[in-house]
């Protein structure tokens, strides 16, 4: 699932990140790549606090539902519009039986032991990556 994030500069350096979705749900980073990551982490702990409290989460709104919201026309001024995807860890692995080529595992336990990981660590942080996009 990903929601729509602003990404706002200002005459400071940095990037802000905020949550039409998600009122108070802010964060900020010195790059843009650091401003999403950690804007991706304000939004999994945002959720897991409404989660606790026993909150119904928002259904995502499409960008064109966001543009044409006429009470954000403030917070969006001067916004660039991002996907932010909603990650939570949920504190417990669980095991699963994946099918994978024989010469991509090879790969992928020669990677995860130079890097000194174990294969599911590995895999994990590199699906991590692949649902960010790549920060």
């Amino acid at each position: 699932m990903h929601y729509i994030a602003f990404i706002h500069t200002d005459d400071q350096p940095g990037f802000g990140i905020s949550f039409p979705d998600f009122p108070g749900c802010i964060s900020q980073g010195d790059t843009l790549d650091e401003a999403l990551q950690l804007g991706q982490e304000a939004l999994a702990f945002h959720v897991e606090g409404l989660e606790e409290d026993g909150s119904i989460l928002p259904t995502p709104r499409s960008a064109a539902d966001v543009l044409a919201d006429k009470d954000l026309i403030d917070w969006r001024e001067g916004a660039q519009l991002v996907w932010v995807p909603l990650v939570i860890d949920r504190g417990t692995p669980k095991r699963v039986n994946i099918s994978l080529d024989q010469g991509l595992l090879a790969a992928v336990d020669a990677t995860a032991k130079k890097r000194g990981q174990n294969r599911s660590a590995f895999l994990s942080s590199a699906a991590r990556k692949e649902i960010a996009g790549g920060w």
